[in-house]
């Protein structure tokens, strides 16, 4: 059996009273005070992640910024140095490798944030095709990453000093002094819960620190220490993609309607001749939100049917009550020669009983990001 991986402030969370679940090989903290509280403290307040399971890898070298937009889907060329961009990598046959965050510092340099799973595969991607002089470093235990997210997360950036009036997915290098020591740290206006939020960057062993200066600005304004349970709960409300649940190696962008993450316009990245065929023949598949309109909460892996008992049409990928309607909703694949469209209802076997949903478009709550 292989030994769980532990995040830099392991000890901080047993102190805070987190239960503990397995997560991508890591040892992660599920929940605190409860998912639901977690939760809607986020929505209403604010919440800070540990999240330092996430990959970090650099590319450097020079053209770097050129080789990652060749290889990448999303297109660095829409962006400029200080920003960052939701991007995939994907396979030869479209399916997606991994969905990352990119980080363009410049021409010659772009730190990429994957999956904690599917970080050593994009970089063995990557330096499968590097020309010489580039460099693909996996940095994972270099630096930890906290998500303070919420109404509130602003006031409590601002109250330590650190930059918070970035455009949506700009950056920051930052110093924050602790105890008289001034420490390097990096914040991106991002985050994965659809409301304002920021993602901190700093150094690996530095985290303990950093976490506690910003636990203590996020709990003196009512918001809460939240897990793994309201980190789900609030990007399945978002219809934000999973990797896999609604994204994998035989998932492609255009089935998870994650294709506006893609440069079609560009002439190479990992994928591309797959990709632009399956788009310009539709694909056979797509990815829907589904509401419950009775008592029942769908979950993954339940089926998709037409009626009660008939045809399977489809099948939950995500599914989950959803604290903000205070109903269940679910994230599904849909076979598109059902001719089944939002706002159609149909049916989910949630354990042989049937439960009628509405079929929508995500996200299912007002973004806030």
């Amino acid at each position: 059996m292989t030994e769980l991986l532990a995040g830099p402030i392991a000890d901080r969370h047993t102190a805070l009273g987190a239960s503990f679940a397995e997560f991508g090989g890591w040892n992660m903290p599920v929940s605190y005070a409860g998912t639901v509280a977690e939760h809607n403290a986020v929505r209403s307040t604010v919440g800070i992640f540990d999240v330092s399971h996430l990959g970090k890898a650099l590319v450097a070298g020079p053209g770097a910024a050129g080789f990652v937009n060749a290889t990448l889907t999303n297109d660095l060329g829409k962006i400029e140095p200080g920003k960052a961009q939701y991007t995939l990598c994907c396979n030869e046959r479209g399916g997606v490798i991994d969905d990352l965050i990119a980080y363009l510092a410049g021409d010659d340099e772009v730190f990429l944030v994957p999956n904690a799973a599917n970080t050593a595969a994009v970089v063995a991607a990557l330096r499968a095709v590097a020309p010489e002089g580039i460099e693909i470093t996996d940095q994972h235990r270099d630096y930890a990453v906290f998500a303070v997210q919420g109404p509130q997360s602003a006031d409590v950036l601002a109250a330590l000093d650190l930059p918070t009036d970035m455009e949506y997915m700009a950056y920051r290098d930052a110093r924050i002094v602790l105890s008289g020591a001034e420490l390097e740290i990096q914040v991106c206006r991002s985050g994965y819960t659809g409301e304002h939020g920021y993602e901190v960057l700093p150094r690996w062993d530095d985290a303990g620190a950093v976490f506690d200066a910003l636990l203590a600005e996020v709990t003196a304004r009512g918001g809460q220490p939240a897990g793994l349970g309201a980190r789900d709960t609030l990007r399945t409300e978002m219809g934000y993609a999973l990797h896999g649940h609604e994204l994998s190696v035989d998932i492609t962008p255009v089935q998870a309607r994650s294709s506006w993450a893609v440069g079609w316009d560009k002439p190479s990245f990992f994928g591309r001749e797959a990709l632009v065929a399956e788009r310009a023949a539709g694909p056979a598949r797509r990815l829907y939100g589904l509401k419950a309109t009775g008592r029942g909460v769908p979950r993954a892996d339940c089926t998709v049917h037409v009626e009660a008992g008939g045809e399977q049409i489809g099948v939950c990928t995500s599914g989950t009550f959803s604290p903000t309607l205070k109903q269940g909703i679910a994230l599904a694949f849909i076979d598109t020669a059902s001719g089944v469209k939002k706002g159609d209802e149909v049916v989910v076997d949630v354990r042989g009983r049937a439960l009628t949903c509405e079929v929508v478009l995500p996200p299912f709550v007002e973004s806030h990001v």
